[in-house]
C-alpha cells in the first residue's frame, strides 16, 4: 500500500527489482554490486566480471517481462515460466544451457555425480508429469497467496526443471506469484535478502523439506521472512523519499537554474553514477550547463565527485546508492 504513495514510484521500482536481482544472483555466487549493475546498464565498463553483471541485468529483464505478460492477462503457467528462463539465461554463461528448455538429461545438486550427490531432482523421463502437476498447483485457488508462492519455490527448487538457473527462477516465482494473485500490486515484496542473510537455514530447510516433509517448518521461516521483508520495504521507501525531499529543498533554492536541475535530479535517480558528456546527451543539455548543475549538486552535497580528476571528473549519487546497498 505504501508503495502507491511515493511520488517517484517508477524511479523506486526501477531501482528496487535491480537490488532484488542482484541480491538473488549473488546466493548463486555471483560477485557483481549494484554500482557495477548501473555501469553496465549505462553503457560503462563495471568493476567486476561483465558476465556477472550480465546475469544480474537479465534477472531484471526475466522479471520486467514476465510481470508485463501477467498484466496483459497471459496465464502464470509452463509457457512463461519458459520465456522467462530464456531470458535470464541468454547470452553470457546461461547461453549454453538450453535457455528457454526444460532439461533432457539428470542433474544434480551438490556433488560430482547423482552417486554422491546431495539431492538428485526427478528423472528427465517423469519430468513433465512432474511440471504438469505443477502447473495444476498454480492454477488452484484455494490456498493464500502467500502459502502458495512458498511451497510453489521448494517444489519447483526440488523439481529443478532446467539445467542452470533454477535458483534465480525459484525465486523469481515467488514474486510472480503473488502478483498474479494481486497480493502485490507494486513488485515491492522480495524474499532475496532474507535468504542471503539467512543462506546457511535456507539451503538446510529446502532439503530438509525435500527429504524429511518438513512442510510447517519451512513455511514458517518463509512466512518469517515475508514478514521481515515487508517492514524492510516499508523503511527503505520512507528513507529513500525522506532522502528525495532533503534534496528537493536544496534544488528549490537554486533560483532559476532549478529548471535546469530538475531534470537532472531525475537522472540521477536512475543513474546514479555519471559524467558531463553522458548527462548531457542523454538530456540534450549543453556540456557547460551539465557541468554547471553537477558541481552545484557537489556543493550542495547532494551527489560525490569520486574521480579526483580535472577533466572527465565522474559523479555519483552516493547517499542512495548506500540507501540501497545496505
Amino acid at each position: 500500500m505504501i508503495a502507491r504513495f511515493i511520488p517517484n514510484k517508477d524511479l523506486f521500482l526501477y531501482m528496487y527489482v535491480r537490488k532484488e536481482a542482484l541480491l538473488s544472483s549473488q546466493i548463486e555466487g555471483t560477485q557483481s554490486s549494484l554500482s557495477d549493475l548501473m555501469l553496465f546498464e549505462s553503457q560503462q565498463i563495471p568493476q567486476t566480471s561483465v558476465d556477472d553483471v550480465e546475469e544480474v541485468s537479465n534477472y531484471v529483464c526475466a522479471l520486467n517481462y514476465g510481470i508485463q505478460r501477467l498484466s496483459e492477462g497471459f496465464p502464470l503457467s509452463l509457457r512463461l515460466i519458459r520465456e522467462i528462463h530464456a531470458i535470464l539465461l541468454r547470452g553470457g554463461r546461461g547461453s549454453q544451457k538450453q535457455p528457454g528448455e526444460f532439461r533432457r538429461s539428470q542433474n544434480w545438486i551438490g556433488g560430482t555425480r547423482p552417486g554422491n550427490a546431495l539431492f538428485v531432482p526427478p528423472p528427465p523421463e517423469d519430468l513433465m508429469d512432474i511440471l504438469g502437476n505443477f502447473e495444476l498447483f498454480l492454477h488452484d485457488k484455494t490456498s493464500h497467496p502467500l502459502i502458495k508462492a512458498g511451497l510453489a519455490h521448494v517444489q519447483f527448487e526440488s523439481i529443478h526443471p532446467f539445467l542452470d538457473g533454477n535458483g534465480r527462477m525459484g525465486r523469481l516465482l515467488m514474486v510472480l506469484i503473488l502478483y498474479n494473485e494481486g497480493l502485490l500490486r507494486e513488485t515491492v515484496l522480495y524474499l532475496s535478502l532474507y535468504f542471503k542473510q539467512n543462506q546457511t537455514a535456507y539451503y538446510s530447510l529446502l532439503q530438509e523439506t525435500r527429504l524429511e516433509g518438513r512442510w510447517e517448518t519451512w513455511l514458517e521461516f518463509f512466512l518469517n521472512g515475508a514478514y521481515e521483508m515487508t517492514r524492510h520495504a516499508i523503511d527503505k521507501i520512507s528513507a529513500i523519499q525522506k532522502l528525495f525531499e532533503e534534496c528537493d529543498k536544496k534544488i528549490q533554492k537554486l533560483g532559476r537554474l532549478r529548471f535546469s536541475a530538475i531534470p537532472v535530479f531525475e537522472f540521477l535517480q536512475k543513474n546514479l553514477q555519471t559524467d558531463v558528456s553522458t548527462l548531457a546527451r542523454a538530456l540534450n543539455i549543453s556540456p557547460p550547463t551539465a557541468r554547471k548543475v553537477l558541481n552545484l549538486f557537489v556543493k550542495a552535497k547532494i551527489i560525490a565527485e569520486i574521480s579526483g580528476l580535472k577533466r572527465d571528473k565522474v559523479y555519483r549519487f552516493d547517499r542512495l546508492l548506500s540507501l540501497l546497498e545496505e
